[in-house]
């Protein structure tokens, strides 16, 4: 093992060597060699990343946009990153903060742009808007929201006819079909964050009511990113258990109600107490751009246009849970669902659509 990591360490190795070392101790069956073998794996996968060129754009310096830019940088997900802000002395100073942190862990250029670098840009996230303010409908945040990302949509297709766009500006939904409608760009090229925190905060929740590893938790939230997402229960698993067979056999039942509300309110609780979201966000944009950069055709729900294959669904910009890989979204995922479950997908799918008509989406 000290040999490979000899080699790794002078950055003058071959990855078939390395990869062929790692295989060498997966194959023996010592506990120990093997999770040598896991970390040799992960450094190569490091320094592969830092080799190839990945360029993105994180449009917005606010709260939100810093924080995926340090995720990132921490990270090693990127090579590049280049922050936008109408307010240049704002992503300048927030590039230099990040960049400065580099020192202390890896050397990844963080800097300031303008929308030329836009150009040749592997991403863009578009985090740029106003946070809805005391008494303001959704509809009117929506209204604020799509006129401050038309502007910056256009000046994005002035460079970049063919972009690639994560959106993160809320309401995401909306947001997003309105970037998709003024870029006219491929609806599988143009998706929003969704319902992917909302997940997050799920299964959170979950395991720490049944006291489990949160990794040990899968399952969706689906349809709007708001109040009327849909939890799809009947698909929930622990393991490899289904949730009821778990609650069966542990005697251990959970209110769903319960569960239910805390993620509803999960978002809203925050921002009383601190004033903004931007950690579970950031992280879950990783995720996604790590999906993206690196082609693993993961799955998670994200919100983008449904093809015709919905049925009464199809139009609506929202939430199902998808295959991601370098190119976008390259193919949505009808999940098996209740009865109940359906009934409530339909309501979500309603709002937006209703959203959307009269924001002429």
């Amino acid at each position: 093992m000290k040999h490979c990591w000899s080699w790794i360490d002078k950055r003058s190795f071959s990855f078939n060597h390395a990869t062929d070392c790692a295989a060498n101790f997966v194959n023996n069956k010592t506990q120990k060699n093997r999770k040598n073998a896991d970390s040799l794996i992960n450094r190569v996968n490091l320094i592969m990343n830092s080799f190839s060129t990945n360029k993105i754009v994180v449009i917005g310096a606010g709260n939100v946009g810093q924080a995926i830019a340090y995720t990132l940088m921490i990270r090693h997900q990127v090579s590049d990153i280049v922050i936008i802000d109408r307010q240049i002395e704002r992503s300048k100073s927030s590039a230099k903060d990040i960049a400065h942190a580099t020192g202390f862990f890896t050397q990844i250029p963080v800097r300031a742009g303008g929308y030329d670098e836009c150009r040749d840009a592997d991403l863009i996230i578009m985090t740029a808007g106003i946070n809805r303010k005391p008494g303001q409908s959704r509809l009117d945040l929506a209204r604020t929201n799509v006129d401050i990302v038309t502007g910056i949509s256009e000046n994005i297709m002035k460079y970049n006819p063919d972009p690639l766009i994560l959106v993160v500006t809320n309401p995401v939904d909306i947001v997003t079909a309105a970037v998709l409608k003024i870029t006219g760009a491929d609806k599988n090229k143009i998706f929003g964050s969704g319902t992917i925190l909302d997940t997050a905060r799920f299964r959170f929740i979950v395991s720490d009511i049944l006291k489990l590893g949160v990794t040990d938790v899968s399952g969706f939230v689906i349809g709007e990113h708001g109040d009327s997402h849909v939890p799809i229960w009947s698909n929930v698993h622990i393991g490899d258990l289904a949730l009821s067979e778990y609650e069966k056999q542990f005697a251990t039942p959970i209110d769903k109600n319960q569960i239910e509300e805390y993620i509803k309110k999960a978002g809203a609780d925050i921002i009383a107490g601190k004033g903004a979201t931007f950690y579970g966000i950031a992280m879950a944009v990783a995720r996604i751009v790590e999906n993206f950069i690196n082609d693993k055709h993961g799955i998670m729900p994200l919100s983008h246009k449904l093809g015709e294959e919905f049925g009464d669904w199809a139009g609506a910009v929202i939430s199902m849970p998808c295959v991601i890989g370098r190119s976008g979204i390259e193919k949505t995922i009808m999940p098996s669902m209740s009865d109940e479950e359906r009934k409530k997908m339909d309501r979500s799918v309603n709002i937006i659509k209703k959203m959307q008509k009269e924001l002429g989406l």
